[in-house]
């Protein structure tokens, strides 16, 4: 084995490890939040995607988007992120509109 072929493999197995074990979860800006935020956060054993909203959620269990539907995932599952939180980043337009497959709700 080549020095490089070791070195790819290694990276490969970090991202695999890293796409697993860690997700982003996107909060749209609304009112009690007006600047939204990206939370990283420990996922292993959540059954959730790499990156995901509120709204993505709702979207997922084929619920419809409304701002009620987003406080009780955001009560719920909110929980779950923060006890988990890694560190919080800036709202992401672009990973708020990958969580939800490319659509975006009125805030």
């Amino acid at each position: 084995m080549t020095k490089t072929f070791k070195k790819l493999l290694i990276a490969i197995a970090v991202v695999l490890i890293f796409y697993f074990s860690f997700g982003l979860f996107v909060i749209q800006p609304i009112g009690a939040i007006p600047d939204g935020a990206t939370v990283l956060y420990f996922r292993l054993g959540l059954n959730v995607p790499f990156v995901s909203s509120a709204d993505g959620i709702l979207l997922d269990n084929d619920q419809d988007v409304s701002l009620l539907g987003r406080m009780v995932v955001l009560g719920k599952f909110g929980m779950e992120v923060k006890e988990r939180k890694i560190v919080s980043l800036p709202y992401s337009k672009t990973m708020y509109l990958i969580s939800t497959g490319g659509k975006e709700f009125e805030k």
